[in-house]
């Protein structure tokens, strides 16, 4: 299993994710104390989980359908690999690499996620 965390703000207004199933494991919501500009105060956190043979594909249909304002990302796990996921761009790496991780890290910063929310896990 994939497990990940989308929240639900940082997707573009009329996106759809289809045809991959998603188990929602669990739904909180927050209260930021410093969102980034564009951001709003309020967060839905969707914690999900899915087969590994749809990570490819949930990857994809995920960078297509999140916001490409407002600095925002997400990431999911394999037993193997991170997907790191921008608004149009995917980043893979195998669980653990400096390297792909600092590659991730490198993006972010450069289309405005703030630095505290860059806090995935390896």
């Amino acid at each position: 299993m994939l497990e990940g965390v989308l929240i639900a703000e940082s997707l573009r207004v009329g996106a759809q994710l289809t045809g991959i199933p998603l188990q929602v494991t669990k739904l909180t919501r927050v209260e930021m104390t410093d969102p980034g500009q564009g951001q709003p105060r309020f967060w839905t956190l969707l914690d999900f989980a899915a087969d590994e043979l749809e990570a490819e594909r949930l990857a994809d249909q995920l960078a297509s359908s999140l916001s490409s304002t407002g600095g925002w990302y997400t990431d999911f796990h394999t037993s193997r690999d991170t997907f790191v996921i921008f608004a149009d761009k995917v980043f893979r790496y195998p669980r653990g690499q400096a390297e792909g991780r600092r590659e991730a890290l490198e993006y972010g910063r450069s289309v405005g996620v703030p630095e505290q929310q860059l806090d995935w896990r390896a």
